[in-house]
């Protein structure tokens, strides 16, 4: 039987998943090295790379690897070339991609899941990962506020205002806001959508 590129693509692909979950590194990893796969695959099966290394580092180890760790790992085995187009790359997120999701973050930090899904497939990340980062991102910029409100309460004198709350940090009876900004406006309405991700895409060439 004669396979087209993309059909034997397909199939290298459900076997290095196979060999990604049965546990055969080895056999992975020659898969990987041995075919040019479409970018369109290489999001996927970096993850697979990258994990079966970080497995066998854990095991070798025998403890789980931290953020030192796991760059250490990626330092040692770095990408091959049929799985990566030689772009920068950090914590297996391309800058350009990155730079996509800052951008739109900046007008949107909510996107909806039919926005996430254009983001992912213009940054060929999963809908999972772009959620992942945008929560993340959102949580990073909480912090500040919420570490600030911690120190303001925990300076307070001891015996002062409501007994009660024993200096715990407890809410005051007026809701003091975590966020001192002002909130961002309002997106526009489904008749003005928000610019195509072609346009951010290609400004960042």
């Amino acid at each position: 039987m004669i396979f087209t590129a993309e059909q034997l693509e397909s199939v290298l692909k459900a076997k290095a998943a196979v060999a990604f979950h049965q546990g055969r590194f080895t056999d992975l990893y020659t898969l990987l090295e041995g075919f040019p796969f479409s970018p369109r695959s290489h999001a996927l099966l970096q993850q697979l790379w990258l994990r079966a290394h970080y497995l066998e580092a854990e095991r070798q180890r025998g403890r789980p690897l931290g953020a030192v760790g796991k760059y250490r790992v990626r330092r040692k085995f770095p990408l091959p070339h049929t799985i990566w187009d030689g772009e920068e790359t950090s914590y297996c997120f391309k800058e350009k991609s990155r730079g996509i999701l800052r951008q739109w973050y900046h007008y949107k930090p909510y996107p909806s899941t039919w926005e996430k899904r254009q983001l992912a497939a213009a940054t060929s990340l999963t809908t999972t990962q772009v959620s992942n980062w945008f929560k993340n991102h959102r949580q990073r910029d909480r912090a500040p506020d919420l570490q600030g409100f911690q120190i303001s309460c925990s300076g307070g004198t001891s015996g002062e205002g409501d007994p009660s709350s024993d200096n715990d940090c407890s809410p005051p009876r007026s809701p003091l806001p975590l966020h001192h900004r002002p909130p961002p406006p309002p997106p526009p309405p489904l008749s003005h959508p928000p610019p195509p991700l072609r346009h951010i895409y290609g400004g960042l060439h």
